[in-house]
């Protein structure tokens, strides 16, 4: 990592190329894993509901409890860190695009419901289930927020893809050229 100094719009750092691609990398490969890890969840809650066997039923709420804590929360972690450090590290910065400062507030706001609310209804449908109980209304949570977190993940990756012009933060100038066709020769303009 090289540090610039002075530089006010420019990167806290500059990652190297190389450091750059390993971080792009991981942040991917966290992003994906925790978009994957939804879609199980999701799978797992509607089997959940769906099955009238309570073995069934028991081994899907078991399985799902194991995720969050071992696959959710350290695939959400890490694509928070590995985001941070990109957006910390290169051109786009940390609270320089809107965009970006739209994916770091998903991304926290993701990382804290899995944390607060996800794994205590995770548990909660554990707990039940190995008490005999059954999941009780922790079963429809675990359709809900998977669904939700899908949302959100696909909003985040449009962002990430597209990266709009949302403008820029006040202050900062926003003029940008024309797209629009310049006349041809001779002719004269609007």
């Amino acid at each position: 990592m090289t540090t610039t100094a002075g530089a006010a719009p420019g990167p806290l750092f500059r990652l190297s190329p190389f450091e750059r691609k390993a971080a792009l990398t991981a942040h991917v490969i966290a992003s994906v894993g925790w978009l994957g890890a939804d879609v199980v969840l999701l799978a797992l809650g509607v089997a959940g509901l769906a099955t009238a066997d309570v073995p069934t039923r028991d081994a899907v709420y078991r399985t799902a409890w194991l995720l969050g804590p071992y696959v959710l929360l350290p695939f959400g972690l890490l694509a928070l860190l590995t985001g941070v450090l990109l957006g910390l590290g290169t051109k786009w910065g940390l609270l320089r695009h809107r965009w970006v400062v739209a994916k770091l507030v998903g991304t926290l706001g993701a990382v804290v419901a899995v944390t607060f609310a996800l794994l205590p209804t995770l548990h909660s449908a554990y707990a039940g289930v190995a008490a005999g109980r059954g999941p009780g209304g922790a079963a429809y949570s675990l359709v809900a927020a998977p669904s939700v977190a899908l949302v959100l993940y696909t909003a985040m990756t449009v962002l990430s893809y597209w990266k709009p012009r949302l403008g820029s933060r006040p202050g900062r100038a926003t003029a940008r050229p024309s797209r629009g066709r310049r006349p041809p020769d001779g002719a004269s303009g609007p």
